[in-house]
This record gives C-alpha cells, structure tokens and sequence, in this order.
C-alpha cells in the first residue's frame, strides 16, 4: 500500500510460544528481533488478533466501564477531567488548591501530569496527601464523587507499588500510570494491586509517538492499546479526533471500540484488520485528552458517546475567571449537550 515494494503480510505463531499472562513475553516474541532484520527496510506491525484462549490468561482491566459507573455513581454522560497546569513547578500545597478548585466547580476527575512523578519541588507524599484533602472537600461541598489521578509512575516497581499503597490508605479512589515508559511487567503488577485493593487506574500514553507515529515502521497504536487492555487499565489516553495530537476519526473510533466491545468485527475502512473477541474482558474508557476546550463538546459527545472521559487542561484552567469557573463553563456545556443529544436534536448538524 502506498508503495510498489510495499506489502502487507500475515503471520501465525502457535499459542505454546507465548507465556500465559504476559504481554512482556507477547511483544518480546512478536515485536522483538525481527525488527532490526537487515532484510528489511521498514517494519510495521498494524495489527494482532489475540486468541480467546490467551485473552483468558490475563486479569485485563482493574475494573472496567460498568464497574467504574457504580464505584463513581455517575451514569448516562462521559466522565470529565482536567489535567492541572503549570505541568512542573506548583508547590504540593498549590497544587491541590488547583485539583480543589476544579473538583468544586464539577468536574470529575483531575490528573497529575505525566512528567509529574517526585520531584525535589514536590514530594510524591506531599501532592498525595494535599490532592487526598482537594478531594474530601470537594466531595462534601457538591455531594459527588470525586478523583484525582494520583501519578503512581516511579524509578523501581517496589517504589510504583509503595505509592498505590499510599493512596488506597488515603482512601482515594484511583491512581495513575504511564504505562510505556513504566513499562508492562510494571503495569501489570500495578493493575492486579488495583484490582486487589479497589481502585481504578488510569492510564497515560506518554511515549507511544515514538513507537506508533512513523506510518512505515514500529506499531500502530491499536496494538498498544490492546496490548493494555491485556496488560490492565480502567482509563487510557486515545486521541481525540479534534485538538492538537494527531489521529484520523475513522481509525481512532476502530480502536476505541477496541477497547470498550466485548466483540468488535474486522473493519479494514477503520485499521481493524482482525475480527477481536475479548471473552468478555472488562473494557476500558478511552480518555480525548489534549488540546480540546469547551467548543469542541459538542463534537466531541457526538463522536464518543457516553463511555468516554473528556480531558480539558488548559481548556479550564484557561479560563479567564479561574479554575472553578473554567470548571463550571465545561460541566455545563456537558450537561447541556447531553440534555440536547437526549431530547434527540443532531449537535453535529447544528453546530
């Protein structure tokens, strides 16, 4: 395709190659050596269909869609979020008056920024406990539930481990990893401690452009985002089809069925070049992050439905009036998109 000594191959291995429950072993036997194979210029692997029978050696998601609307008791809409800016230099304590802020406007979530780990200006311990109380206050001045995706990301898995221990004792309800650069031996322990002890996990993707953005070599991201469903992960960054990250609407609406459907049927028009049956593996709600702000709501409910998180960063801390406002101006758009959507009036048509 695109080129005249340019193919698409398919390949079979036999499940016995493969060590059950790890997704480590799976890329290091299907990505590994050939991809530096003198013989060829470049490599891509676009796609994998992943037998039942493997599917069933993996815990998969921490929790999943269904379980995630109980823990939160919020149904019927996208789930929103907001990652807090500055990225690097807050303080701990000001940090948590942003997630504050926030949270008390309406948001649902907020997030740790991906480079956001233990910094000398600010503690992991320190953003852990100052986030935990944004939360608790938050939660008793609007009567919701509330969360922030405490980064438990770190240099050793013993110390990624310690960090989620730290938040479930401070009762907070989810964490977060980056699930590339943590690596997925990492993030496979992560999730089975989440699941163990009752949070969720959100998963960031910082990363994935090196291995997926190349058109000719590496992986496309619908690999990775199944290779995560496998490995474990309640949330995962997935485009957004509007913003400022790249991402066709076609091929970005093929993977995020893959990770919501139990089932999803080959589709070569959307890159799904495999029917996938996860064996009812719980699913993952694919978070637009990057670059949206309050315009793009209407497009954005169209396009994603009601299982998705929405993530607006600069698109609420922007705002002019401050956090809570910025807050207050995307839950309302929300709701009111959602309200129009149910009365059933076409958002896209009007704009």
């Amino acid at each position: 395709p695109g080129e005249d000594n340019q193919f698409i191959a398919y390949v079979a291995y036999p499940l016995d190659l493969f060590e059950e429950g790890s997704v480590t072993n799976m890329f290091t036997s299907i990505v590994g050596n050939v991809f530096g194979f003198k013989a060829l210029r470049a490599l891509r692997l676009e796609d994998l269909r992943i037998p039942p029978a493997y599917i069933k050696t993996f815990q998969g998601p921490p929790h999943g869609i269904q379980v995630e609307r109980d823990k939160l008791n919020k149904y019927g809409r996208p789930l929103l979020g907001c990652t807090i800016k500055p990225k690097l230099g807050l303080s701990a304590k000001n940090y948590g008056r942003a997630v504050y802020e926030c949270l008390r406007g309406g948001l649902d979530f907020t997030k740790d920024d991906e480079n956001v780990n233990s910094q000398p200006f600010m503690r992991w311990r320190d953003r852990f406990v100052f986030c935990a109380e944004a939360i608790y206050k938050a939660q008793a001045e609007t009567g919701e539930i509330k969360g922030h995706y405490l980064n438990a990301t770190a240099g050793t898995c013993e110390e990624m481990i310690k960090r989620a221990v730290f938040a479930r004792e401070l009762g907070v309800p989810i964490v977060m990893h980056d699930y590339l650069t943590g690596g997925f031996t990492a993030n496979t322990s992560l999730a089975h401690y989440c699941r163990d002890n009752g949070l969720l996990l959100h998963i960031h993707r910082a990363m994935h452009a090196v291995i997926d953005r190349q058109k000719n070599h590496g992986m496309h991201f619908r690999v990775l985002a199944k290779a995560l469903r496998l490995s474990g992960g309640d949330h995962i960054h997935g485009g957004t089809v509007v913003g400022k990250l790249e991402g066709e609407r076609e091929i970005t609406l093929g993977f995020v069925d893959l990770l919501r459907d139990d089932f999803v049927e080959k589709d070569r028009s959307r890159g799904i070049y495999f029917t996938q049956d996860w064996v009812s593996m719980p699913g993952v709600l694919p978070v637009a992050s990057g670059g949206i702000h309050v315009w793009h709501m209407p497009a954005l409910t169209e396009i994603f439905g009601d299982d998705a998180v929405l993530q607006f960063g600069g698109g609420t801390l922007g705002h002019p009036w401050g956090n809570a406002p910025g807050a207050v101006a995307n839950r309302v758009a929300l709701e009111a998109c959602v309200q129009a959507r149910n009365e059933g009036r076409d958002l896209v048509r009007e704009g």
